[in-house]
This record gives C-alpha cells, structure tokens and sequence, in this order.
C-alpha cells in the first residue's frame, strides 16, 4: 500500500497542477493583440474594451498591434500561442474569414487554429471621396457613371488586402459593374491621406474612423454599406438607394480569439465579461452612435463559430467571383 501511494500522490499532484493554474487565472497582465495601425476601427474598439476588461478581469489588459500582411502576422503569432489566457486577439472577418481564400498560403488555419470567445458586432462601411479633389461626385450614381464611362480609371484605396475595406469595393465594383483599381495601403493613414491629396478616388472606410471626416466637410459620404441607414450616419443613404443598387451589402464583423486550445474556463470567463460590456447601456450607445457599429445577437462560442464558418464560404464566393488573389 505504501508503494502504491508513492507513485500515486504525485501523479495526481500533475493532474491537478492545470486546474489549479486555471482557478488562479489571471493573475498578470493580459495582451490584447490587433493586427491593423493605431487609429484604425479595430485599435479603436480594442482600445474602449481593454479599460473595463480591465476593470472586470482585475489585471491590466494591454492594447498592442503586430501590423501587416492584411492581419495575418497577429493572427499567425496568436495562432502559435500558449493557450494560457493572456494572450487574445482582437479579430475581424477580415483575417479570419476573407482572408481563408484572399491568400494563396496562410501560415495558420483560421478556423482551427483558434478558440473563439466573443463576436463584437458587425461592422459597415461608408463609400467617402474627397469634396475637393473629386467635387463632381455629389452622389453616388455620379460616380457610377463615371466609372461606366472610363472603365478602369478609378481607383480606391483600402487599409489593406483582406480588409473590410477591400472587399467592400471588390462587391461594389462587381454590382455595380464597373472596373477599379485596387490600391491597397497599410492602415488608415496612407488610404486617408491619399484620398484627401486626390491620389486615389474613393474609399470605402469603416464608419468610426470616417465619422470625423465627413463632420469636418473634408470627405463627401455616399452611402453605407448597410441594408439600412445607420444612427452614426442619418443623413447618408444606404449604397443600395443611392447608387441604384437593390439588396447591396458588405458587412464584417469584429471578434475575440484566442490560441487553439484554451481551456473552457478561460474561454467562458472571458466570452461573460466582454458580453456585459458591450451589451451595457453606455458601451452600446457608443457603439451605434460613434462607430456605426451594429450590436452583436451572438452570444455563446459556439453560434461565433457557426458565423465564422458560415462567412468563410460566403467570402469566398466574393473573392473567387472577383479573381483577386494575395500572395
């Protein structure tokens, strides 16, 4: 008996050691990794859920950004993470969802190579040019024709391939039946500067950060992306009124990951205190009102993933049709 109690004490000292490191957690700070520029609408969003997380976990929880590839370094370096719950990843359908077709080798799956934790919200875009450098397209329709009558002259910036920016002008081109040209920048401030300087024609920016543009008069807003308009926006037609376009739509969504493989308890303790967050009164308002963000209906992991998986195929489709590839 004493033997058997030798060998058996210590085994179950190694079963237990993971629990107990799980009760325990967090108990360091924990990073909240973005893979887009500071001031774009994922560090934007990040930034505002990082302070009451904070609050709610009793740990700091640090915004920072691995930039480039469209996403896919952050998503690469989370996907290769220890699953201990102090590493997640501010996502988008972007990098987990446009980007399973848009690149031609990924160096991480990304369905399976995550543990999904929070849908955010769905996210529109606005379609703004420059009121000085492009004052002939006071609407939407004149620009389509303008476009119908040079094809291939236009041209629109995005904050990178992959991005919702992108592809919201790829399924505008493609329902509009117009031909442009994609230049793609590395985050807000190139596509913004570039729209503003006249180097570009048009981009579909996310709603938050294009908010303060449209106020200050620099950028003409001329429809959302949305299949009705939006409280941030009243004033700005939906795309599929102003342009003559019936049943148009290009929405993302942002969302929380982290490394394949994180414990259940983790994941659930996280996944319930981002939902009281955002479905708080106040994070809410800020939400709808400032960033044109429409609230997320998923609640558990599970519906996330079914979303997730959902859009990876209908993007697909988008891309495929589009023929646009990424190396």
């Amino acid at each position: 008996m004493k033997m058997r109690h030798r060998f058996l004490l210590p085994l179950l000292g190694l079963l237990a050691g993971p629990a107990v490191a799980q009760d325990q957690w967090p108990s360091r700070p924990i990073e909240f990794l973005g893979g887009f520029p500071n001031g774009s609408g994922v560090d934007i969003y990040a930034r505002r859920l990082a302070a009451p997380l904070s609050q709610a976990l009793g740990v700091p929880v640090v915004v920072n950004n691995r930039v480039g590839a469209g996403g896919n370094i952050a998503s690469d370096f989370v996907a290769k993470a220890r699953p201990d719950g102090y590493l997640i990843l501010f996502g988008t359908a972007g990098t987990h969802a446009i980007n399973a077709t848009l690149y031609r080798r990924l160096p991480f799956n990304p369905l399976r190579d995550v543990t999904h934790i929070a849908h955010l919200g769905d996210v529109p875009n606005v379609l703004t040019t420059s009121i000085q450098h492009r004052p002939q397209y006071t609407n939407c329709q004149a620009l389509v024709a303008d476009a119908k009558a040079r094809p291939g002259a236009l041209n629109f910036a995005s904050t990178g391939n992959g991005a919702s920016t992108h592809l919201a002008g790829v399924r505008f081109a493609q329902a509009a039946g117009i031909d442009m040209v994609h230049v793609p920048f590395t985050g807000q401030g190139g596509a913004v500067t570039s729209l503003l300087g006249g180097q570009v024609d048009l981009f579909f920016n996310q709603t938050g950060p294009a908010l303060g543009l449209v106020q200050q008069g620099a950028v003409r807003a001329l429809g959302v992306t949305t299949p009705a308009r939006i409280p941030a926006m009243p004033d700005v037609p939906t795309i599929a009124e102003a342009c003559n376009l019936p049943g148009f739509e290009s929405t993302t969504w942002y969302g929380v990951f982290g490394p394949p493989g994180m414990p259940e308890a983790i994941q659930m303790r996280l996944n319930a205190e981002i939902l009281k967050i955002i479905e708080a009164p106040e994070f809410r308002q800020w939400l709808v009102s400032s960033q044109g963000i429409a609230p997320s209906s998923v609640r558990t992991p599970a519906e996330f993933r079914a979303v997730h998986e959902q859009d990876i195929e209908r993007w697909g489709q988008v891309v495929r049709a589009a023929g646009a590839t990424v190396d």
